[in-house]
């Protein structure tokens, strides 16, 4: 139920809400209620009555909704810049599984804190993470503000053996949930989820019993797919490929996002499509890794939701999300030898709204009548805009995902709240969160 009473206000020369048509709204107003939701978007000559409390902002620029991270491992923000020659395999092996088993659970929080403070400052308010210590995670994300669903990693390696079974890391989710429900926090900003790392280091009954756990409470199953041509091997030798396997063992009945999705049949996109099942691109840690690019055209032809993802900072290596709006974009155009492949309302879209619908929700990622007020605002006095904001909405689109990136944004609200003011965190003090950050990176690092 939407509260009744304006609680903010925003002003802004341009709003884009995010819609399916990517409106451009100018001399925009956007209101937010009491509880954090937004109850109208739309020009100023249009907005209701407000209520004589509510708290007025005039912003010099453009509003727009968070950016949404599909697929991420925020707290690697410790192992950055750590065999960033490797290819995937080697790099998991030789470097990042042996520096993870060293990682305490305050080491976790320390990650994704820094990890938290970096996506604000790049716009992004919600992130789907995969890692251990999900309660780390949590705390971290509460006391930076920002929205994350979290998939405690599921995973079997010997590397990783000081964590528990697989069967053990299963329960503890399921019982987690149990316990404090799918969603909790201020305004939900934490949802659970199961991170089943992948099918080439799980086996099959551990993806069942994950993909029935995760059905019987409605939960969200966050898992890699087809990301190294070679990762995969036996699994497509047994089954034809890992969707095919997923579904055989019903774990596709359920609400699904897939990571990467790099080499994919056409009957594997059929299969991702009449399922429903959500795909997390990251074209920047596959161009990194040198694991190639998803087939995203032929993704969003097919229906399938498609979001965009950093992946870890220690792959990537930043969570800077403008940078897979125009790398999605230029690589889909690259792929097809199509300079009309991906346009700029449509990669702009993948990073909110089809983000949102990549992770199964429909609460986030627009800035539509009762979803939450994730808000960014992107101050327009750069280069990047400085044509000015009376232009065509075609170049002012065009001007925002090719040129200004993530140095425009000023300032963040999550759920109304304003968490970014100005550049930086309004809940923690930045530089303490890097000095901790610091501290915890030589302790993993084993310096």
């Amino acid at each position: 139920m939407l509260g009744m009473s304006t609680a903010l206000r925003l002003h802004a020369p341009i709003a884009l809400p995010c819609d399916p048509a990517c409106t451009v709204i100018r001399d925009a107003v956007l209101d937010v209620d009491e509880q954090g939701r937004v109850v109208f978007c739309g020009p100023r000559a249009e907005a209701p009555p407000r209520s004589p409390d509510s708290d007025v902002r005039e912003c010099g620029g453009i509003l727009l909704p968070g950016l949404i991270n599909a697929h991420a491992h925020s707290p690697m923000t410790l192992l950055r810049g750590m065999g960033g020659d490797l290819p995937l395999l080697r790099w998991l092996s030789e470097v990042i599984w042996p520096a993870e088993a060293r990682l305490r659970p305050s080491d976790i929080r320390a990650g994704m804190e820094l990890g938290a403070v970096e996506m604000l400052r790049a716009g992004v308010t919600t992130s789907a993470e995969m890692y251990f210590s999900g309660e780390s995670v949590a705390e971290a994300v509460l006391a930076v503000g920002s929205r994350a669903v979290i998939g405690p990693a599921v995973i079997e390696t010997p590397d990783l053996a000081g964590m528990g079974s697989w069967q053990g890391m299963v329960d503890d989710i399921s019982r987690w949930i149990d316990a404090d429900g799918l969603r909790f926090g201020p305004a939900d900003r934490i949802e659970l989820s199961y991170g089943a790392h992948s099918a080439y280091t799980l086996p099959p009954e551990a993806l069942e019993l994950i993909g029935g756990s995760a059905q019987q409470r409605g939960a969200l199953v966050q898992t890699h797919v087809a990301e190294a041509a070679d990762e995969d091997r036996e699994q497509r030798e047994r089954f034809g490929s890992v969707p095919a396997l997923l579904d055989k063992l019903g774990v596709l009945d359920g609400r699904v996002v897939a990571a990467h999705c790099v080499h994919l049949s056409d009957a594997d996109i059929e299969l991702f499509a009449r399922r429903g099942t959500g795909i997390a691109h990251c074209p920047g840690s596959n161009a990194k890794l040198a694991s190639g690019t998803a087939r995203l055209v032929d993704l969003l032809a097919a229906g399938v939701p498609v979001g965009l993802g950093t992946d870890g900072p220690s792959s990537n290596d930043d969570l800077d999300l403008w940078e897979e709006v125009q790398l999605a974009g230029m690589l889909a155009r690259l792929a097809t030898s199509d300079a009309t492949a991906l346009s700029a309302p449509a990669a702009l879209l993948a990073a909110t709204r089809g983000g949102a619908r990549a992770l199964h929700r429909d609460d986030i990622g627009s800035l539509e009548p009762g979803r939450w007020a994730d808000v960014v605002h992107l101050d327009v006095d750069n280069p990047a805009f400085a044509t000015g904001l009376d232009t065509p909405d075609e170049q002012l689109l065009s001007n925002l995902v090719w040129a200004a990136g993530s140095r425009s944004v000023r300032d963040v609200w999550v759920a109304g709240e304003e968490v970014l003011h100005d550049g930086e965190p309004t809940r923690v003090d930045r530089r303490a969160v890097q000095a901790t950050a610091r501290t915890a990176a030589h302790h993993v690092r084993g310096a």
